[in-house]
């Protein structure tokens, strides 16, 4: 479908409320007729981005009159998919087969899928000879037109399938549900312009794009009034925020506009790009006392030749001076990252440039990847492709040593006390509850589900690892 639509943002988010309007009447109708709510599941794959994408698409199933459950023998199923490696389109392409099962049983079910692994052709070719009983596929450009798309899926007998190439459009201000009442993702921008060579993002999330800095900090102040005490501000890369824009305002900026923003206590964000982490960030990570002390920073290699490979656009030196200017203005900060192991060409000695690199700056913690053959990107073209078992070998070693250090780094704050936001009662033992360090660190420890948002002191008694027991501390 053409994207140009001539309708303003405005306009839109007004058109898809008279949609949103259309389906409480209709959805209230069918629930009489049978005699029970209508329900619905939303199934979300892949990074943060999607997960605050599902929050719209529950908050508008919400609105219109569905009843959500955890089962997928619902009346409404939609699966918000991810694409970065092929292996998470074959977990979709399979759990497909079982939403047929249960469609045979309930021929009134409807199933929707959209996402990053709906922009691409060859996926919507195979769904549709593959899996004709999908009723509903759009991407994510145009996720704001969820309303519209599911009546007209409801109206009609056919497949809707609305995928959009690209798009300049920011439609906001649409009802959301979050999964926390206590803390929310908020979009600042849209899309990806960096085009590493193993990464499909840029092909199905699009140009980069901002969203104003008046809506933003609006967003956060209505999220403040509704409880909201931590926000994680989104973007593929945070750090390239404000291009484009009319306003001189950049990521710095931003972030010092959020943290003078009253009753917020605290400030994530991801994803930042080394490249273009500037100093002006790193005054302003510093400078802000509500920015939790956690950044992560994708490495994805050590080797200064590999990230040439990777189109990273900055060397193993460049990496290792970034964090010690970072550890310069913040020492306690926990610094997390992302590797890759294996990436085409990569030799033992690239291999043993990446453990230098992790041994130097300590991570606290790193999510470390077998390099995945990623169909429509360069590197999947590249020769040296390095064979499974060389990748393994390596894989078992960072991971052995990635591990080693992120246990030393957390014995440290053994015995220490930290302020704490409580997430939940914990799953394994309800006598506990669970929450959050300002470093990101898990804490499980007495307590029940009335502080369950609050943020207290915990004195940290005993590591496990990668979290720890606590009491409350006084």
């Amino acid at each position: 479908m053409n994207n140009n639509s001539s309708r303003t943002d405005e306009q839109e988010t007004l058109i898809q409320y008279e949609y949103i309007d259309k389906l409480k009447d209709i959805i209230s109708d069918k629930s009489n007729r049978l005699g029970r709510k209508l329900t619905y599941n939303v199934t979300t794959f892949g990074c943060q981005m999607n997960a605050r994408d599902s929050e719209k698409l529950r908050g508008i199933l919400d609105k219109v009159g569905y009843v959500r459950t955890e089962s997928e023998d619902a009346d409404f199923v939609i699966y918000n998919t991810c694409t970065v490696r092929e292996n998470a389109n074959n977990k979709v392409y399979g759990r497909l087969g079982y939403l047929h099962s249960l469609k045979k049983k309930n021929p009134n079910m409807i199933i929707a899928l959209c996402g990053c692994m709906m922009q691409e052709e060859v996926v919507i070719s195979k769904i549709k000879e593959s899996y004709s009983f999908v009723d509903l596929i759009f991407g994510t450009h145009n996720i704001f037109k969820f309303p519209e798309l599911l009546y007209n899926a409801i109206q009609s007998e056919d497949m809707i399938i609305d995928i959009w190439k690209d798009t300049t459009r920011i439609v906001e201000k649409l009802p959301t549900s979050r999964k926390y009442a206590f803390k929310s993702g908020v979009n600042i921008m849209f899309g990806c312009n960096n085009f590493c060579s193993y990464c499909i993002v840029p092909y199905v999330r699009g140009r980069e794009r901002s969203r104003k800095p008046d809506e933003i900090i609006d967003e956060i102040k209505e999220l403040v009034s509704d409880g909201v005490k931590e926000v994680m501000l989104l973007g593929q890369n945070v750090n390239s925020y404000g291009k484009g824009l009319e306003e001189d305002i950049d990521f710095a900026k931003l972030l010092r506009r959020v943290n003078d923003i009253e009753g917020l206590e605290r400030i994530r964000f991801m994803t930042s790009h080394p490249k273009d982490l500037s100093d002006e960030l790193i005054e302003a990570m510093a400078d802000c006392k509500k920015v939790c002390q956690h950044l992560h920073l994708p490495l994805q290699s050590g080797s200064s030749e590999i990230l040439g490979k990777m189109n990273r656009h900055y060397s193993k030196e460049d990496y290792l001076a970034l964090v010690d200017k970072i550890r310069d203005k913040m020492p306690d900060i926990a610094l997390t990252t992302d590797i890759i192991v294996g990436f085409p060409g990569e030799t033992e000695e690239d291999f043993l440039e990446t453990m230098d690199v992790v041994k130097k700056v300590e991570f606290d913690s790193a999510f470390t990847f077998i390099y995945s053959k990623r169909t429509g990107t360069p590197a999947a073209a590249m020769d040296n492709q390095v064979p499974e078992d060389v990748i393994k070998d390596r894989f078992d070693r960072l991971l052995a040593e990635v591990q080693s250090i992120g246990r030393s780094k957390a014995e440290t704050y053994t015995g220490s006390i930290q302020s704490v936001l409580v997430e939940n009662v914990n799953s394994q033992d309800d006598s506990l509850i669970s929450g959050r360090m300002s470093n990101n660190s898990i804490v499980h420890f007495p307590g029940d589900e009335s502080l369950i948002g609050s943020i207290v002191d915990v004195k940290l008694t005993e590591c496990k690892g990668f979290y720890y027991i606590g009491e409350l501390d006084g």
